[in-house]
């Protein structure tokens, strides 16, 4: 499965299971109610859904451009963490502004996130690529195949 269809597939997936958990998240986190926490998650799904097509369109680009194709375990860190990382600038202010807290106290609550969406972007996308196969972008050319892991 390559193109839109990919990305539809692929955002629909990892935003259910992200609306859950973020919704859970806070709710625990901040102490307010789960309907307040999860109009939060629905706004900062939102957010990423937007912040993960321009993302992956620029990291595919770059990818494109490797000379190593695959997907290593080094690249899928680097992934995560740039994606993670982008989104935690986005959506700090915001958090803090909704559940009207400073910002220090957004960023630690963000941080808790932030470590449960590493482990789970590295693990989805990991997942995703297994089931789905790899897009255009880090697909071996030729008749080689791809190893799961590489280096």
């Amino acid at each position: 499965m390559q193109g839109l269809k990919r990305r539809v597939v692929y955002i629909t997936l990892y935003e259910a299971i992200a609306i859950a958990a973020t919704s859970a998240g806070l709710a625990l986190m901040s102490g307010q109610g789960l309907g307040h926490s999860g109009v939060l998650a629905v706004i900062s799904s939102v957010i990423a859904v937007l912040w993960n097509l321009a993302f992956n369109t620029l990291f595919e680009r770059w990818e494109a451009r490797q000379a190593v194709r695959g997907r290593s375990v080094r690249r899928r860190i680097a992934h995560a963490i740039g994606f993670e990382g982008g989104l935690a600038g986005i959506l700090v202010p915001i958090f803090a502004w909704w559940l009207g807290v400073g910002l220090w106290q957004a960023l630690a609550m963000d941080f808790g996130l932030v470590l449960f969406f590493l482990v789970y972007t590295f693990v989805f996308n990991w997942v995703f690529d297994a089931v789905f196969g790899l897009p255009a972008s880090a697909a071996a050319q030729g008749p080689a195949l791809n190893v799961a892991l590489e280096r």
